[in-house]
């Protein structure tokens, strides 16, 4: 057995990657990359129309209550906005009927509210702000 001086010191071998190694994970990085990224922002995209529809739903208890208390929907002109604030010459009014501030839908725009015949309509126009559409773009209301 061979002994080593106390005041020798033994280096380990340092091994790095080699370039060809490195590449070759920046391929697989970049392949998984281009498989599940897609697939990630189609999520998203339905997400928003998830959370849409969610929105909608709290709205229209907030209504609900509304018409409890009032008797009646709001009307077109006081909009979702008589959810959270009292409409003037309403002393029944026992709000707020949501919490906080009325939503926007989740792509930034505020949603359409219009009350006629004891019925209400609420809707988002979907990702392109405009009427129809499909996919991502399509409109999202409350039920008949």
């Amino acid at each position: 057995m061979k002994m080593i001086p106390m005041n020798t010191r033994v280096h380990p071998v340092h091994r790095g990657f080699t370039l060809v190694e490195l590449l070759v994970v920046l391929v697989i990085l970049t392949l998984l990359a281009g498989l599940v990224g897609p697939r990630f922002l189609n999520q998203l995209g339905g997400a928003k129309s998830k959370t849409a529809a969610v929105q909608i739903a709290d709205l229209e208890k907030g209504l609900d209550l509304f018409k409890l208390d009032i008797g009646r929907y709001p009307t077109t002109d006081e909009g979702l906005a008589a959810l959270v604030k009292a409409p003037s010459g309403l002393p029944s009014w026992n709000g707020p009927y949501i919490k906080g501030e009325v939503p926007q839908d989740p792509w930034g725009r505020p949603y359409r509210y219009t009350a006629q015949g004891g019925k209400v309509e609420i809707v988002s126009f979907g990702a392109d702000g405009a009427p129809g559409g499909e996919g991502e773009d399509a409109d999202i209301r409350n039920a008949p």
